[in-house]
């Protein structure tokens, strides 16, 4: 026996064999396609840009196996890494994004405005300044500062239990402590290390290869599911510790699984892209109002991501002959929406 609900914007199902249940929104799940379809077609295009000029036919054909050597090399040593890192990046910096605005229940709250991206970036800076990285890598390095960020503001906002507005104030706290300890590893560093580490902290595309895509996609292939499988509970999150706690949601372990999750996917991105600004607090919002909803959508959020950071390498590579990093681009593209979030926070009261 089955059951079927229709309602104007979502549909919902019951199955009796297999004991399946589920709701399916039929406009986000519109939204989800067009974003991925775009996101496919950006990732090709950004890969049609370079010193050698090629058609979106040649790169299908490179991709593909159909292309002579040349072309093949071209599209799957020197290009392919740099698009995969493009298109993981994004998808990793919305989701978590999604996830963090979620838990505090604050369009304001991203990785970038709590210190994850900044933390991560510290770890890294230190590694690249001091040389005492070499054995570990900008990855590693990234992913144990990012957690380790995530970890301390979970810490010092606890008090009896964790709140979404305590961990929006010590993120932000630790956000410019960690910006301002990075500022510090600049100025002590050598030169030839501060500028590695400058155009690597503006999140940047460049050069990227095989190792920059495969610790990333493994973060993504474990961590996104994770992610997934507790925005069940997320949903009971947004109506108060409380509500949520009398609804049987485990509070504080979910909020806790949610961060550390948020944390990996944003450790990993940046370590890998280095901290493209704006897009984990940008691409949310965008995802929320293209499917209509009261709070952003995990999967349109990731998708939102990668249509944000390829869309941004495009351009920025489009712009000048000398292809500016892509976290200049986010960062302009970024600001406006950053000052209409405040704005419209101060309007509606919550602004402070």
């Amino acid at each position: 026996m089955s059951l079927l609900q229709l309602r104007r914007d979502r549909v919902t199902f019951r199955f009796t064999r297999p004991p399946v249940s589920g709701r399916v929104r039929p406009r986000m799940l519109l939204v989800s396609v067009i974003l991925a379809v775009l996101a496919i077609v950006l990732f090709c295009v950004g890969m049609t840009i370079g010193d050698v000029p090629m058609t979106v036919s040649d790169v299908l054909s490179g991709l593909f196996g159909g292309s002579d050597g040349g072309n093949g090399y071209i599209v799957q040593e020197l290009r392919l890494p740099r698009a995969l890192t493009g298109l993981l990046a994004g998808l990793a910096f919305g989701a978590s994004g999604a996830v963090f605005q979620t838990i505090t229940r604050n369009p304001l709250a991203s990785p970038d405005m709590i210190g994850i991206n900044a933390g991560a970036a510290t770890a890294v800076v230190a590694g690249i300044a001091f040389g005492f990285g070499g054995g570990l890598g900008t990855t590693t390095l990234g992913l144990l500062g990012g957690l380790f960020t995530a970890l301390l503001v979970y810490a010092l906002a606890w008090r009896r239990g964790t709140t979404g507005y305590r961990i929006l104030l010590v993120g932000i706290g630790i956000f410019a402590m960690c910006t301002s300890l990075t500022d510090y590893l600049l100025s002590k560093a050598q030169i030839t290390e501060a500028q590695a580490s400058i155009g690597w902290l503006v999140g940047n595309l460049a050069n990227r290869g095989w190792e920059h895509v495969v610790p990333l996609f493994a973060a993504l292939v474990v961590l996104f599911p994770l992610v997934l499988a507790l925005s069940r509970w997320m949903q009971t999150l947004l109506l108060g510790d409380d509500v949520a706690a009398g609804l049987g949601t485990p509070v504080q372990p979910v909020r806790l699984g949610l961060l550390l999750a948020g944390a990996g996917l944003v450790a990993f991105a940046t370590a890998s892209a280095g901290p493209i600004s704006f897009v984990a607090l940008t691409s949310p919002q965008i995802a929320q109002r293209l499917a209509r909803l009261s709070s952003p959508p995990i999967t349109a959020s990731a998708l939102t991501g990668a249509v944000v950071v390829l869309g941004s390498d495009i351009i920025a590579r489009s712009l000048t002959a000398s292809a500016l990093p892509v976290g200049i681009v986010t960062g302009v593209l970024g600001a406006p929406v950053l000052l209409w979030l405040l704005a419209r926070a101060n309007r509606s009261g919550s602004g402070g």
